[in-house]
């Protein structure tokens, strides 16, 4: 359980040269229950947290209070060093960059971040720093964009200067957002010598000294631009222990982006079941939380919340928003029958699924999100077993079925759907589903850069359709249904515009490891994969019907 205090520790990206920290104890006469929410977090970042970061896996924690009562103060994970993680990190190539905040958006780690400030106040803050030469570089690290000035200027209002820059202390290498910068060209991965280390240090830590961004930069039609308001939707921290890539945390940080955004970090409460989002969120004593959070087991994450739904409604707390998270596991399979419930009972309470079709936490079991033909433990590839032949349970159809239930389905490179999904779920007075798929590397069997992609490729192979149940928009299904994201939207299959030809699921297939070995060696796939892929294209058809355009 984390306490709700959104006090930030120490500045993130600031690394200590002090080795062989010993864990201090607490003073003799010192109380830990007498302290106040900040006097107990600065106490325990200083005697735990710390000495855990400069020393990971060497200190021997003394015996503490905390612990005991399984609470760690929010953003503890900003003090976490992962610069030893990776062998390359992202580079701002100067001038090439417009301020889409792509890469802000899907990075997992919040190791790159964005600000918009006015010339004037640049130059004020440049005036501290010492050295013309150091004055100059970090002037030109602060870009005109068409976006953020030309824009702005054009609106009669004061235009401002776009500065991105890369946290090394947080970054993992993973390249996603050199993936989600595309075309732009305006990053690349450069090999972390040094020299580049502690040059992005400095200027992590000029970013870190420069004022937020001013209000009349966020419009609300740009909803990427969250992401520039660091109090209110930069409520993860980065310095959480996931794989570099990590789909999940991306979704999380997303969702927690949309709804700080709206209804600020205090009115936010999470209850995460058991799986990778709890391990990378929780581990001891790191927490890159900035709000309430608490872990549940698999069976029952989906019942708590009710009990603090009911308590936050009694004592007059209706407008904070509750979050249950999980994934698979927590919300297919073995809290299915908790959720429904959940669903039946009309409470107003939200549930982000991560849905990675597979047991990632646990060693990859097959679960009911896993795709049909893929390969698994407990569905493995052989003579006997090719992969798995069980359909794919449909959750976000299954949720929509219950009364008066708000259910989305999407994607994080679909950032527009997802982050209105979010908002729109959090504005409907009952419960509601979100959907998500999210990439997990080891177990899909790509590459760390590959979330975007892979969540781009499912939603067009009609792997993971987008759509949207709202019950506020009709009394038919057809009203409430919407399929408005996804390409071809009246077709069967999306249309390559290169060379003519259908995105079909078994496209997206050849591109996962995990379906490997359901080609031959010249690239055919095999019966059980192509039923997979009629599986899919029925699931969609089923939709369309629905939403009444078949």
């Amino acid at each position: 359980m984390n306490q709700s205090t959104v006090t930030d520790p120490n500045t993130p990206g600031v690394e200590s040269d002090v080795d062989n920290v010993d864990c201090p104890p607490l003073a003799p006469d010192q109380d830990l229950f007498a302290l106040s929410p900040t006097e107990y977090e600065a106490e325990f970042n200083r005697r735990i947290a710390d000495a855990q970061a400069k020393n990971p896996g060497t200190v021997e924690l003394a015996a503490d209070a905390s612990m005991a009562r399984s609470l760690v103060p929010p953003a503890t994970a900003a003090l976490r060093n992962f610069s030893y993680v990776g062998a390359e990190i992202p580079e701002v190539i100067e001038g090439a960059c417009i301020g889409c905040m792509e890469c802000v958006t899907q990075c997992p780690d919040t190791a790159i971040l964005a600000k918009v400030t006015l010339p004037q106040t640049l130059e004020a803050m440049l005036g501290r720093i010492e050295g013309d030469d150091e004055k100059e570089r970090l002037r030109k690290r602060w870009a005109r964009t068409n976006k953020y000035f030309d824009v702005v200027e054009k609106r009669g209002e004061e235009p401002g200067l776009f500065g991105l820059f890369v946290d090394p202390s947080k970054c993992k290498g993973c390249g996603e957002c050199v993936t989600a910068c595309g075309d732009h060209h305006a990053l690349r991965m450069v090999p972390k010598r040094s020299a580049t280390m502690a040059l992005m240090r400095r200027e992590f830590e000029f970013f870190a000294s420069m004022p937020p961004t001013p209000t009349h930069f966020i419009r609300d039609k740009v909803l990427a631009d969250m992401m520039l308001t660091e109090d209110r939707a930069l409520l993860y921290t980065g310095g959480a222990g996931s794989c570099p890539g990590c789909g999940e945390a991306t979704a999380l940080r997303m969702m927690l982006a949309a709804t700080g955004f709206v209804h600020g970090p205090q009115n936010v409460g999470i209850i995460a079941a058991t799986g990778c989002n709890t391990v990378f969120g929780s581990t001891y004593p790191f927490n890159p939380f900035k709000l309430s959070w608490t872990n549940s087991l698999f069976e029952n994450a989906v019942a708590v919340p009710m009990g603090v739904r009911l308590r936050w409604d009694q004592i007059g707390w209706e407008k904070k928003r509750l979050w249950v998270v999980g994934g698979d596991g927590a919300l297919y399979d073995i809290g299915f029958g908790a959720l429904s419930r959940m669903l039946a009972s009309g409470y107003d309470i939200k549930v982000l699924v991560l849905d990675t079709q597979v047991y990632s936490n646990t060693g990859g079991q097959a679960s009911t999100s896993t795709f049909t033909a893929q390969a698994a433990k407990m569905a493995p590839f052989g003579r006997t077993v090719p992969g798995k032949l069980e359909h794919r349970k449909e959750l976000a159809v299954l949720a929509m079925m219950h009364p008066e239930t708000f259910v989305a389905q999407t994607s994080c490179a679909h950032v527009n759907h997802f982050y209105r999904a979010v908002m729109d779920a959090n504005a409907y007075p009952g419960p509601a589903v979100i959907n998500v798929y999210t990439t997990c590397q080891p177990e899909h069997g790509v590459g760390d850069e590959r979330s975007v992609v892979q969540a781009k490729l499912a939603v067009e192979s009609r792997a993971h359709p987008l759509f949207v149940h709202d019950p506020r928009k009709g009394e038919k299904l057809s009203e409430r249904l919407s399929l408005q994201g996804n390409p071809n939207a009246t077709g069967d299959w999306k249309i390559d515009r290169k060379n003519g030809r259908p995105v079909t699921f078994i496209d997206f297939a050849q591109t996962e490891a995990r379906f490997a070995r359901q080609f031959d060696a010249d690239g055919n796939p095999s019966e059980t994969l192509l039923r997979a892929e009629a599986e899919r294209l029925q699931s969609w058809r089923r939709l369309q019907e629905l939403a009444g355009i078949r």
